[in-house]
């Protein structure tokens, strides 16, 4: 089967939405650098907005449970590997059962979608790359147990620092490393990291939904410092008073905003809310999944689980399978979501609204805990923890008065892209060095802004050809592996233990985005630089895995 050159497209229909904004006055250097870099986003002239940033991130959720954000993604793929394109014979599959999304697909209207953004395969990694904009291997977090080092730059002491930001975040935070009686979260906590406020949980997956560690930075907790609590009963419009999980991330952060908007309503806000949904929870009996609160689902969720016998509120899930638990946890994290999207348009409706996915959708291969149920093919043996596509692609949205909705980007993008990018939607000069992790120097930033994509100016950020990304990840969950990949933007190599041909496999993802067919690698190097065989795009990936992954670095 010929898998020849790469197709890619950008699918754009654009829609200018108008708001009524606050002008929030900007230290002076902040305000010449927004004249310059956000014309159409800030005012280039007069006074200066500062807007206000909310970032909403979700636990293991891939674009496969979330396709309803990408309009006509899942029939093109039908349509390309169905009986009149590669003619795969499961191709039937591909068209599965995603959550129903109403609050997300809505913010996808509103404005542009990232339709082929890479995380890293893991919780930690991934949030590693957002807040100091590298790669996993550069940051050396590359599994869920690696803890931050307190030496890299965060994105978050900028914006309060330069950019006069208050900075709160509410949920998990999984950036400190593990717990261990010699030295507890030995990582980076958020006030270390530039948050002012926090109020959420520092590991990595919860005890239940409604029995967790509630922990708090404020005022009066030195930045390394934190004290721990029983969850709060908290409640949202149309949603009871609950200690369920999301809701009181929520609740706290909604709490905070207002509280900041009554304080000083000319002081800009950066809210980082992160769900623990629609991860697995540590206790494993009956269930480590979970029925939500019955008025956290629509009807279309309530209905699947009475079917299978869940017991709402509960983690007692009767016959209910991993794919139907995963798409009522989706759907919950979407209610509960769309509740603070309401009330952010509601006290704010300048506000920039970011989502993004931490990685793809776990397929643990237990019962009741393989997850994927839509747009992949090849499941088994990938999902979260690995490099291929259902491991680490993730759906990213960027919406806001003066961004054009209703689009789609095919442009190749990764996580670390959000460091610049936030950095440049408020305003601030995105630095091209940031501190390494031991203090004695500096590392280039992988992350690129994606302004100009957002704001219209251009189609891509980076060379389809020379640039590329690269996820890493060190599975724990099977003993160890090291799985790197490395893409353009149209071939992708995967490699597992090492770079040679036995180990890695080679794919043409403009043609075949789903890694269905592999292509052979070339025997040799070709000489010169003849970008338009897929030799050359081999070689040129596997040396950026050799020199720029963690396996360069000894890990």
């Amino acid at each position: 089967m010929d898998l020849g050159a790469a197709r890619m497209f950008t699918r754009c229909v654009g829609i200018h939405g108008g708001a009524r904004m606050r002008t929030r006055k900007l230290p002076a250097s902040a305000a010449m650098v927004a004249g310059l870099v956000l014309a159409g986003l800030v005012q280039a002239a007069g006074p200066v907005t500062r807007r206000n940033i909310l970032l909403v991130i979700s636990d293991d959720v891939g674009l496969d449970v979330t396709t309803g954000m990408v309009p006509g993604l899942v029939d093109d793929l039908v349509e390309r590997y169905g009986p009149q394109g590669l003619q795969h014979p499961r191709y039937g599959e591909i068209r599965g059962r995603p959550a129903s999304t109403p609050n997300l697909d809505r913010l996808a209207r509103e404005g542009i979608t990232f339709a082929s953004t890479w995380a890293q395969p893991f919780c930690s990694p991934t949030r590693a790359s957002i807040l100091t904009g590298l790669f996993a291997g550069k940051a050396n977090v590359i599994n869920y147990t690696d803890p931050l080092s307190q030496h890299h730059t965060s994105f978050v002491q900028r914006l309060r620092d330069e950019g006069g930001y208050s900075t709160g975040l509410f949920g998990k935070w999984h950036l400190a490393g593990m717990p261990n009686e010699q030295d507890p979260y030995p990582g980076m906590k958020p006030k270390e990291a530039g948050f002012e406020v926090f109020r959420g949980n520092m590991h990595a997956a919860i005890k239940s939904y409604w029995d967790y560690d509630y922990m708090v930075q404020d005022e009066s907790t030195a930045p390394d410092q934190w004290r721990s609590g029983e969850p709060p009963v908290k409640s949202l419009p149309g949603i009871a008073p609950t200690n369920y999980g999301p809701v009181v991330k929520v609740a706290d952060a909604l709490e905070w905003i207002r509280a900041r908007e009554a304080a000083d309503p000319e002081k800009p806000w950066f809210a980082w809310v992160a769900f623990n949904l629609s991860h697995a929870t540590t206790v494993q009996q009956p269930s480590a999944m979970a029925v939500p609160n019955a008025d956290t689902l629509d009807g279309r969720s309530l209905a699947e689980m009475k079917a299978c016998g869940g017991k709402f509120g509960t983690n007692q899930t009767g016959r209910c399978s991993g794919e139907a638990l995963m798409r009522a946890m989706t759907n919950s994290l979407d209610t509960v979501l769309g509740k603070l999207l309401e009330e952010v348009r509601r006290i704010d409706p300048g506000t920039i609204v970011i989502y993004i996915g931490d990685n793809g959708t776990p397929m643990y291969g237990r019962p009741n805990l393989d997850f994927i149920d839509n747009l992949y093919i090849t499941r088994r043996g990938r999902g979260k923890g690995t490099a291929f596509e259902s491991g680490v692609r993730v759906p990213l949205v960027i919406a806001g008065p003066g961004i054009a909705g209703g689009r789609v980007s095919a442009e190749f993008t990764h996580a670390a892209d959000l460091f610049p990018t936030i950095l440049a939607l408020a305003g601030l000069t995105p630095p091209t060095e940031v501190g390494n992790g031991d203090g004695t120097g500096t590392m280039r930033v992988d992350g690129r802004s994606l302004l100009p994509i957002v704001d219209g100016s251009a189609g891509r950020v980076r060379d389809p050809v020379q640039d590329f990304l690269l996820t890493e990840s060190l599975n724990l969950m099977t003993n160890s592996t090291r799985q790197v990949a490395a893409r353009n933007g149209f071939f992708k190599l995967v490699c597992t233990e090492k770079v040679d041909a036995g180990s890695c496999e080679f794919y043409n993802l403009g043609m075949d985005p789903l890694e269905e067919f592999q292509i052979p690698p070339p025997r040799d190097c070709p000489a010169g630089s003849d970008t338009s065989q897929p030799a050359w795009h081999y070689c040129r990936l596997a040396e950026v895995i050799r020199t720029e992954s963690f396996f360069a670095r000894g890990r």
